[in-house]
């Protein structure tokens, strides 16, 4: 588990977190920070050294290698986080995985799911704001799996200690990327203290 705690992070989720904030700059910050986490989240991509020619010499030079990348947002919330690893990585192809939480059990169910053709053989970064019991994330990890992937990252904002142990448990193989890690989950399994619902606050739902 990677938490990343830039300053600029911390800062703009603060004002996230906030419940004054409307959705427009909700929507904006997410964006922002979806793009500096990315830069933490691709770090260790593998290099290639390449001879190009600048207006005054040759050079050997270095550019990310010819290894693929797909972007799987969990709908709806995770499309928020999208637009910011696309800033990062333009050629990345996304896929979507359409899936919600039953208000009484608490556990997620599956209603949508187009992926690239070649998925098995990308770097897969899965979004969604909040890690709250882990349901939906360990679910949208193993379509995944099923489907031959084998490079899976999770990219979360805010995560509750019981989804982090979840995806650990059920997905020892995945790297998970957060921002903040919260307190606990209340009854009705929102992260506390959160940012409330991530999806209504983006799409201006509630």
């Amino acid at each position: 588990m990677h938490l990343i705690d830039h300053p600029m992070i911390q800062h703009k989720l603060t004002i996230m977190r906030k419940k004054e904030t409307g959705s427009k700059d909700f929507r904006i910050l997410l964006r922002e920070i979806s793009l500096l986490m990315g830069y933490e989240i691709t770090r260790d991509l593998p290099l290639d050294d390449v001879e190009i020619e600048t207006p005054i010499c040759k050079m050997t030079a270095r550019k990310v290698s010819g290894r693929k990348m797909a972007i799987v947002p969990i709908l709806r919330a995770g499309l928020g986080m999208v637009e910011g690893l696309q800033t990062l990585v333009p050629v990345a192809k996304v896929g979507h995985i359409g899936l919600y939480r039953d208000e009484e059990t608490h556990n997620p169910v599956v209603y949508y799911c187009k992926l690239p053709e070649d998925i098995s053989q990308r770097l897969v970064i899965v979004t969604d704001p909040m890690l709250a019991t882990g349901g939906s994330s360990c679910d949208a990890l193993a379509m995944l799996k099923e489907r031959g992937c084998t490079n899976i990252r999770l990219m979360c904002l805010v995560a509750a200690p019981e989804g982090i142990a979840r995806v650990q448990k059920e997905h020892p193989d995945v790297d998970i990327y957060v921002a903040a890690v919260d307190e606990c989950l209340n009854r009705d399994a929102y992260i506390v203290p959160g940012l409330g619902d991530a999806g209504d606050r983006i799409f201006g739902t509630k």
